[in-house]
C-alpha cells in the first residue's frame, strides 16, 4: 500500500488498517519463533507500513486540530 492510497482513507480506516498490520506483525513474530517464516523481508515491509500509517494518521489529526 502506497502513501497515496493511505492519504485517501479516513482516520477510522487508517486506524483499522494499523490495528490489522500490528496483528499481522505479532503473528509473523510467532511464526518466526516456530521457524515457519518463508520470507523474512516481510518484517521490514510490515514495520515500514506501520510507520507510514502512523505518520499519515498523525498528519491528519494535526490538520484537523488546526482547522
Amino acid at each position: 500500500m502506497n502513501t497515496k492510497d493511505i492519504r485517501e482513507m479516513s482516520e477510522a480506516e487508517i486506524e483499522k488498517k494499523l490495528r490489522d498490520s500490528r496483528d499481522a506483525q505479532v503473528n509473523l513474530r510467532l511464526r518466526k519463533q516456530t521457524g515457519q517464516v518463508e520470507h523474512p523481508h516481510e518484517f521490514t515491509n510490515l514495520r515500514r507500513e506501520i510507520a507510514r500509517l502512523e505518520t499519515i494518521l498523525r498528519e491528519k489529526k494535526l490538520a484537523a486540530s488546526e482547522a
